[in-house]
């Protein structure tokens, strides 16, 4: 059997734990890469554990949301987005952000990397709450690139693309938010949920989640399936640009968060974004032989996307990409910014 077959099941119904503990301590593991690779193939959402980022800075992390998110909403509109502008950082209340042109229901806070004299879209200084989290969320934020670069050279091992990717990733987009979901409120309606149906637009991303629940993934066969937590495990999904550089070999997975009727507790989550340089442009790189055709035979049998576009069909740098798909997430932010 072919190291690259495809396995024409509903994989997603097992999202593959892989420990990445290995890559940590020896740098590389073909083992490993080949894990990764094949969840990337297959899924294109996939768990790692020992992954070494701190449990204790995980705690402070989710010690310090918490925190924020019980403030009076006034108290939190200090640090409301529409202060940073372009910048596009801090924090959104329930039914500001979209999916889709749906509200999502949760609230939550943009961070990015502190680039105070960098005056493109999406660059600038972060809006902190406290010093608690101008504290945690730096060295959160640091672990996660770290883990970012670690994933994303597992990767370019497999596809055997390691030199196109890292001139891609000399000054990464990294982004981070910290998200707070309420239960259901029925005035928003029957139809929205806590984040609706959608791809993320970059390379990685890399999730910390409670133990609430609520994510689910996009089966081949329309359905869809939840995500199981694991115990200090972080799952990482693909995006739109990784599946637009590989020509479709690599999946990005439509997923989302279901409506949270019938609970009375919180769901909280802290997505990072591990992204191509701001000004590269987005271009498929040179795969061997034997995955070109897969990805070609992928693209022959390709059905329709959930919102009807083809990220593979895009010309132009990653952050025109990126610009015009969160102008569509606030519509309004987007307006004043001049986005």
């Amino acid at each position: 059997m072919s190291r690259f077959t495809i396995f024409i099941v509903d994989s997603l119904k097992m999202i593959p734990i892989i420990s990445i503990k290995s890559l940590l301590t020896d740098g590389k593991d073909d083992s490993v890469d080949d894990q990764i690779g094949r969840a990337c193939m297959d899924v294109g959402f996939f768990i790692v554990v020992d992954h070494g980022v701190s449990k204790d800075l995980q705690r402070d992390l989710e010690v310090s949301t918490k925190r924020f998110f019980d403030l009076p909403k006034r108290v939190k509109n200090e640090i409301h987005m529409s202060r940073a502008l372009k910048a596009w950082r801090g924090y959104f209340s329930v039914g500001e952000e979209l999916t889709s042109s749906v509200v999502d229901e949760k609230e939550g806070i943009y961070f990015g990397s502190e680039t105070p004299e960098d005056k493109r879209p999406l660059h600038g200084s972060n809006l902190y709450p406290n010093k608690e989290m101008s504290r945690v969320v730096p060295l959160y934020m640091k672990q996660m690139t770290k883990l970012g670069r670690t994933i994303l050279r597992s990767i370019a091992r497999f596809l055997k693309v390691s030199s196109e990717f890292e001139n891609q990733f000399n000054r990464p987009t990294t982004l981070f938010r910290a998200f707070h979901y309420p239960p259901h409120d029925p005035k928003y309606g029957s139809e929205v949920f806590g984040v609706g149906e959608h791809t993320d637009y970059g390379y990685l991303t890399i999730l910390k989640t409670d133990d609430v629940g609520g994510l689910q993934v996009k089966m081949m066969n329309g359905s869809w399936s939840d995500v199981k937590y694991v115990e200090n495990g972080l799952i990482i999904n693909l995006g739109d640009a990784l599946e637009h550089n590989t020509q479709g070999l690599l999946r990005a997975t439509p997923h989302r968060v279901i409506q949270r009727k019938n609970t009375t507790r919180s769901r909280y989550s802290w997505p990072f974004f591990f992204d191509p340089n701001f000004d590269t442009e987005m271009i498929n790189v040179k795969l061997p032989p034997s995955l070109e055709l897969i990805a070609r035979k992928r693209r022959e049998d390709e059905r329709s996307r959930w919102d009807g576009k083809d990220p593979k069909k895009y010309r132009g740098t990653y952050g025109k990409y990126l610009m015009q798909k969160v102008s569509k997430v606030f519509p309004e932010l987007a307006r004043k910014s001049k986005l």
